[in-house]
């Protein structure tokens, strides 16, 4: 079984993945972890990302994948038995982000001028998921639905980590 979990930033996607990963009792891959050299500052070349990732799923018959693989390549929309695409409202997601953004990096992000400023443009970047940018957006990841060849599970609900849980493994039942 190969799952895709995966929505705007903050919306819950490594957090969902990880535990049902742990449910599953099948391995769990962030796409961040792929994505960036150096977390959340450089980021790793796109060949080299895609084969990493490649590289580690290839011997597995049953995984998770959690982060978008949107700009990834057209062989991410065929590898997935189903897929999970989970949604909040803005004001819920940015709180969230804010709150772990201080978590990882303490009022640094307020007091450093370049850290604030790095923080700032990341917020700004997740404020604008919900407009229509052709960056990583909440119109991008509809569009990329539709290219999808596995089932697709919507969940557009604050709900428990465990509810969400439920539902995704109803749904791949």
């Amino acid at each position: 079984m190969k799952i895709l979990i995966f929505g705007a930033s903050g919306v819950g996607s490594t957090t969902q993945g990880k535990d049902l990963s742990a449910a599953l009792n099948i391995s769990y891959f962030d796409t961040d972890d792929y994505f960036w050299e150096t977390p959340f500052t450089i980021k790793r070349l796109p060949e080299r990302r895609n084969n990493m990732l490649k590289a580690d799923i290839d011997k597995l018959e049953n995984f998770i994948i959690g982060g978008s693989l949107v700009s990834w390549g057209e062989e991410w929309t065929t590898i997935f038995d189903y897929a999970v695409f989970l949604y909040l409202p803005p004001e819920i997601r940015l709180e969230r982000l804010r709150k772990r953004e201080f978590e990882r990096y303490g009022d640094v992000i307020y007091t450093n001028p370049e850290r604030k400023k790095e923080y700032e443009e990341f917020m700004d970047w997740a404020a604008s998921y919900d407009t229509d940018t052709p960056r990583r957006s909440l119109a991008v990841h509809e569009a990329w639905m539709k290219e999808l060849t596995c089932p697709v599970l919507t969940i557009k609900e604050d709900l428990s980590v465990e509810s969400r849980r439920e539902r995704i493994q109803v749904f791949i039942r």
